[in-house]
């Protein structure tokens, strides 16, 4: 290895479908990666036609595709975490979960992503259960909403109250930790539950924005997630920091009009330029 190459990016691989309007998925993904200071890199698992108004079409890629994406990025530019978020059939989620068992040191953040906002349907019902059985166990946190958290654990959801029982629940399944988003809850608040198996559990508290552009908030917290977990944050932490990030994304984003729906947030509100971590030359 050369000696005079001192510093390696904090990197961060999202395994997700493709928003062709650019406000989720991949695309929100890699903006709030590289807004954040990390460097991104991806696997589509997924190709939708949507936009502002939501999805019309999704065309799933072939397994090899994706899990060869994922090994090309895995070994040569080894994240520091990885994001997934939707995973449209079981047989593609059992290669996916194949090829994460052979580095269980990269965190792993997962978002359920199961249903669109506009109730269109996303993943087959087996990849469920398989999710529940295979891959949960193998990460670090999981950030369902509402309507996943409900799906996952069968219950119906609507106090924060309710949220606390679905996270211990969920924690049930054998990851480290769980992240319930209460987005849909009724009210200015804004309550997520936080749940891990060190016993720690942490209720973030944020004020309703009332925007019309919130498309792909879920994919942004998630990715922002990792890229904290990336600079070496503990979970708690990361989880505030990033939580605070798309606090602020929608409210910059909150007077712009993009499309004829739900607009994107404003991810480059105050880029942060590419971190550089010093590189042990050892290894």
């Amino acid at each position: 290895m050369r000696t005079d190459l001192k510093y390696i990016y904090p990197s961060v691989l999202t395994i997700a479908g493709s928003d062709s309007g650019g406000g989720a998925g991949i695309q929100a993904d890699l903006k709030t990666i590289s807004a954040l200071g990390c460097y991104g890199t991806s696997a589509i698992t997924a190709i939708t036609a949507q936009n502002t108004m939501g999805i019309t079409h999704l065309f799933e890629l072939p397994v090899t595709i994706v899990t060869n994406q994922i090994k090309a990025v895995i070994e040569d530019i080894r994240p520091h975490a990885i994001k997934i978020g939707m995973i449209p059939n079981p047989a593609l989620l059992k290669a996916i979960f194949d090829v994460l068992t052979l580095y269980p040191e990269i965190p792993v953040i997962l978002d359920p992503v199961m249903v669109a906002t506009s109730g269109h349907r996303l993943v087959e019902e087996d990849t469920v259960e398989l999710m529940k059985n295979v891959l949960i166990p193998l990460t670090a946190l999981i950030t369902p909403n509402l309507d996943e958290a409900a799906i996952l654990t069968a219950m119906e959801i609507s106090t924060v109250e309710h949220m606390k029982i679905a996270a211990h629940q969920l924690l049930n399944f054998g990851g480290q930790a769980v992240l319930i988003k209460g987005g849909h809850l009724k009210g200015n608040k804004l309550y997520d539950v936080y749940l891990d198996k060190k016993g720690r559990e942490f209720i973030f508290e944020n004020e309703r924005i009332p925007s019309q552009n919130t498309h792909g908030t879920g994919c942004t917290l998630s990715s922002a997630i990792a890229c904290f977990t990336a600079r070496n944050m503990e979970m708690p932490e990361a989880i505030k920091n990033a939580e605070s990030y798309v606090h602020r994304t929608i409210v910059e984003g909150i007077d712009v009009k993009t499309g004829k729906g739900k607009g994107p947030l404003n991810h480059f509100y105050a880029p942060i330029p590419l971190i550089k971590l010093h590189l042990d030359v050892k290894n």
